[in-house]
């Protein structure tokens, strides 16, 4: 009768097996070719970049402030 299990059976050979260990390990995803243009994703990354200093500076101080109050109060919500 033949076996039904979905699983492929183990090598007893330790070599064998060691050698099937690696294999299953070093099978990795086939690579997926990126389709982004590069113009866009340097033009993103130099957004991305200044974007936190720009933003930084355009608020006064009191705002800074606020948006500091309510991130130490996500945090400790977090941690509770």
């Amino acid at each position: 009768m033949p076996d039904r299990s979905s699983k492929p059976k183990r090598p007893v050979d330790l070599n064998k097996l060691a050698a099937a260990i690696v294999e299953a390990a070093t099978e990795g995803e086939p690579e997926v070719e990126d389709t982004r243009d590069p113009a866009a994703v340097a033009l993103g990354r130099k957004g991305g970049l200044k974007g936190g200093k720009a933003r930084a500076a355009k608020l006064t101080p009191e705002q800074r402030s606020e948006i500091a109050r309510k991130a130490a109060a996500a945090r400790w919500k977090a941690s509770e």
